[in-house]
Parts: structure tokens; C-alpha cells; sequence
């Protein structure tokens, strides 16, 4: 027995020392951890259990049957967070790059199984070349096997992918398929082509940090959601993100301890200057409603114009999504429709409620806009709010004009209750360019135009730039004082705790994608 205990401790210190030591020592002078450092910092100590850390490839092709290495390049298996039960899969980029193989791939196919079956979290540290060239279609097929298990736990359970290294070709499709992207500063970029692809096909000459670094996609194609300064910054992301979110689709998520005290806060009442066309920043809002600390922005660099992130309100974590006056004036544009509808349809995937804080002049115009879809794009938050379930509760600060007053979480569209402060504007247009257009004809005959037009302005402004025309309609349930807002929002989200709502009886919707 002694012979056989010693051979399978050598087969698992060869295992756990992946592509050797000079490969690990390589990946450490790039400022980058090792698979099992990663999982190491990741999961509560002592918590991990690997599942196929003897696995190899079953390649026979180009002498691959000499290179055998146990794990396969893919550290798979599950531990705890904080308590909470989660599955890993790291990718060792000291095996074969990291590369792709068929059995690569099963392990990551197991893991996601036993999640959506257990209910529990997803999360891929991802450091890959890609397919293993060598294995051809079974490495292209474990790709899609991986695709399919994206789909069918898309909403089930949640997925976090941290890109730490190379994430290049197919391999980029589960990533997007998951539900948060995480990216390390310098050392980790995602392209379907590489540059030499670029260079050949467009003749751009582009580094692979320019073409798919993270800075350009948390800024230009918003494809990450948060940017690490290094992989222990990533892996404490991870860690904050998923204390916000539950465990899978049938649990809501853990309410922290909190004991009401004095609510109100007086700081609200000076954020909204005088001056309408002055801009502040909603995260000002933001910061006096929840509670202190706890706003975690996602996609903070990217469609600056809206505003998205978690936070608590008396322990319980909601979606907070807000126009951003200090961006275009906060109007909704295609990538802001966007953003704000991936961020409310994830929301509502997993029971969390959504505060919508409103400060909206509308939507963007000009042909750019128009030529991009603003059309289809623009409806995509109208469909992700109108669909939602979880407890909706809408603030509106300033502006809601036109069809964004609509598109913002409006009663009209299901939410749950809708409050606007003193200052609040709700109307189809601003007063200046409704005057224009509905005195017209007085304007014009006027013997002073302008003195007119300023006369018909302030009329129109007495009459309908004012949250009460629209309370006089029960579109507005209660016109507030803004330092009673958390107040009433502590109380909002406790009365709204048990909502139950169901949609339409069908197969699924047709969202405008």
C-alpha cells in the first residue's frame, strides 16, 4: 500500500506543478499568478476540492501523445467564498499556453454542470493561447460545448469571467456570454483577430493592448465591465461582485445586518443647482441614498451619460441605474440604451431590485445616432424595464422629457412606484423648444419675437415644468423632499420584499437585439 500512497502523491505534486517550474517563474516575471496561486487567493482557505487533476489529453497527433501533462492545462473544481459555495475553472497558461484541448474543455463542461445542477455561482480566471492547434475540430468543439453551457446557465446561475491573460478567437464567445467580464491592466486582452490578422486584412498596424486591451474595452467597446490593476485587485473584484449577488435564480441575495436609525440626509438638498442647465453628478444622488460605501459601479468608463453599479439600502442590495447630467446631460444614447439594458435584464435574472434615478433631456440626436440603431437600440432598455419583475422604484431629480421620460422606468411601463423631487420637470420637451412650437404663429406676429418667446417660456414652464401636473395623474405617487429619499426608499424596498409578478404565458419575448 505504501507503494501505491507514494505513486499517487507524485502524481499529484506533478499535477499541482503544472508546466514546471522555469514556466512558472516565466508567468511570474510577467507580473501574472499561476492558476493555483489564483484559486489560492480566490476561495476561503483550506476550501478548494479539485475535480480531474489527473486528466490528460487523448491527442495522438503530431507527437502530443509524448507530451502528457496531468490536469490537462485547466484547474477545475469547487470551494467557497465568504461561505458560499462556488465552482472555478482556472486556465494554466504554463501547459501548452493554456490552450483548449477536448478534455480541457469536458472539465470545464463538468464544473458548469454541477453548478446549474447545485445552484451556484460560475467563475473562469481565464489565461489562454486559445484552441490547441494540434487537436483540430475536437478542440473547436470543446469551445462549443463550453458556448452551450454559457446559454443554458445564462440566468440560472450567475457567471463572472476574469480575463488574466490572452483571450483570443473563439475563445472571446463564452466570456461575452457570461455575465460580468473583468480584465487585469497590461497583462490580459481580448481579440477575435490578432493584430498581425488586422495588419494583413485593413493594413492598421495596432498592438494587442491597442486592439484588445483593457482600458480599450472598458472605454471604447465596453466588452469588460471592471478593470484590476493585477490579479490580486481581480480576484478581490470578483470577490466584491459576487457579495452583492445570490446564489442562483431562485434565491434573492443575502441582506446584510442594518438597523434603522435617522434616515434622512440633508446633503440631497443642495446637490441640484439653480440653474437648469447646470450640470452635478448623479453619483452625488447616488451616494446620499445608499448606504455609505456600498456603490460598486460597473462599466464606470464606458457611456459615461448613464450611470450603473450595486450598492445597499438598509443591508439589501438593489441595481441602481441613473442618467449622468455631468455626460452629454445625461441623455440616452445607443451605448447608454445598452449598457443600461444588459445591467437591468441581469437584475432581474436574479431577483435584485432596481433603483432608477432620473435626470433625462431625452435622446440623442443627429445622424450618427439615427444611423446606429438608436430606433432598435433605444427600445432595448424600454423592453428590459418593461419586462422586469423584481421591485422597481423610480426617483426622478430634474429632467424627464419626451420618450425617455417613458423609457426610465415610468409608471406606465410597470414600475413600482414612481417619486419625483420639488425639482423635477416632466414634459415632451424642454420649455424653450415646446414655446417655440406651440406659439409659433403669436411669436412670429409679435412685435418684439424674443421678449415674446421668453413671456411664452415662462408660461410654459409655470404650467408644465413641475413634477405636479403628472401627480395630478397618479403618474407620480409622491412628489418628496429629497432629504426623506432613503427614508422612503428603505421603507419602498421593504414593502415591495414579497412582490410577486408574472409575465405573459410564453416561450420567450422577442427582445430587439
Amino acid at each position: 500500500m505504501n507503494g501505491k500512497l507514494q505513486l499517487l502523491n507524485e502524481k499529484i505534486a506533478e499535477a499541482q506543478l503544472g508546466g514546471g517550474q522555469k514556466r512558472i517563474e516565466a508567468q511570474h516575471q510577467k507580473g501574472k499568478l499561476t492558476a493555483r496561486e489564483r484559486i489560492h487567493f480566490l476561495l476561503d482557505p483550506g476550501s478548494f476540492e479539485e475535480i480531474g487533476i489527473l486528466v490528460t489529453h487523448r491527442s495522438t497527433d503530431f507527437d502530443m501523445d509524448k507530451q502528457l501533462v496531468l490536469g490537462d492545462g485547466v484547474v477545475t473544481g469547487y470551494g467557497t467564498i465568504n461561505g458560499r459555495l462556488v465552482y472555478v475553472f482556472a486556465q494554466d497558461f504554463t501547459v501548452f499556453g493554456g490552450a483548449l484541448s477536448e478534455t480541457h474543455a469536458e472539465k470545464i463542461c463538468r464544473i458548469m454542470d454541477m453548478a446549474m445542477k447545485n445552484g451556484a455561482p460560475v467563475i473562469g480566471l481565464n489565461d489562454s493561447g486559445g484552441a490547441r492547434i494540434q487537436e483540430g475540430v475536437s478542440s473547436l468543439g470543446g469551445y462549443a460545448d463550453i458556448f452551450y453551457r454559457n446559454v443554458m446557465a445564462s440566468g440560472v446561475v450567475p457567471q463572472i469571467s476574469a480575463i488574466m491573460g490572452p483571450c483570443a478567437g473563439g475563445a472571446v464567445y463564452s466570456p461575452a456570454m457570461t455575465d460580468f467580464i473583468i480584465m487585469v491592466e497590461n497583462t490580459s486582452y481580448m481579440f477575435v483577430t490578432g493584430p498581425n490578422v488586422v495588419k494583413t486584412v485593413t493594413n492598421e498596424e495596432v498592438t494587442s493592448e491597442e486592439l484588445g486591451g483593457a482600458m480599450t474595452h472598458a472605454t471604447k467597446s465596453g466588452v469588460t465591465h471592471l478593470v484590476a490593476a493585477n490579479d490580486l485587485d481581480c480576484i478581490e473584484q470578483v470577490k466584491k461582485l459576487l457579495s452583492y449577488l445570490p446564489q442562483n435564480c431562485e434565491e434573492g441575495p443575502d441582506r446584510l445586518p442594518y438597523e434603522i436609525g435617522e434616515e434622512t440626509r440633508d446633503e440631497l438638498l443642495t446637490i441640484i443647482p439653480d440653474d437648469p442647465q447646470q450640470p452635478y453628478d448623479m453619483r452625488e444622488v447616488i451616494a446620499g441614498i445608499v448606504d455609505t460605501n456600498s456603490f460598486y459601479e460597473i462599466q464606470k468608463d464606458y457611456a459615461e451619460n448613464i450611470v450603473i453599479g450595486f450598492a445597499r439600502i438598509a443591508g439589501r442590495s438593489i441595481g441602481v441605474v441613473g442618467n449622468q447630467p455631468m455626460s452629454l446631460a445625461g441623455v440616452l444614447d445607443v451605448n447608454s440604451s445598452v449598457k443600461g439594458a444588459r445591467f437591468v435584464r441581469f437584475c432581474d435574472s436574479f431577483n435584485i431590485p432596481l433603483l432608477v434615478l432620473v435626470d433625462v433631456p431625452g435622446f440623442l440626436p443627429g445622424t450618427d445616432q439615427e444611423w446606429n440603431a438608436i430606433i432598435t437600440n433605444g427600445s432595448k432598455l424600454l423592453y428590459a424595464f418593461s419586462e422586469a419583475t423584481v421591485p422597481r422604484v423610480t426617483v426622478i431629480t430634474r429632467k424627464a422629457y419626451g420618450g425617455a421620460y417613458d423609457v426610465m422606468n415610468s409608471k406606465h411601463i410597470g414600475a413600482d412606484l414612481n417619486f419625483a423631487w420639488p425639482s423635477a420637470e416632466i414634459a415632451v420637451m424642454g420649455a424653450k423648444g415646446a414655446s417655440e412650437i406651440i406659439f409659433r404663429k403669436e411669436i412670429q406676429a409679435a412685435a418684439d419675437p424674443n421678449a415674446m418667446l421668453v413671456e411664452k417660456e415662462k408660461d410654459y414652464k409655470e404650467k408644465f415644468a413641475n413634477p405636479y401636473r403628472a401627480a395630478s395623474r397618479g403618474f407620480i405617487d409622491e412628489v418628496i423632499q429629497p432629504a426623506d429619499t432613503r427614508r422612503k426608499l428603505i421603507k419602498a424596498f421593504a414593502m415591495l420584499e414579497n412582490k410577486v409578478a408574472h409575465l405573459p404565458r410564453k416561450k420567450h419575448g422577442n427582445i430587439p437585439l
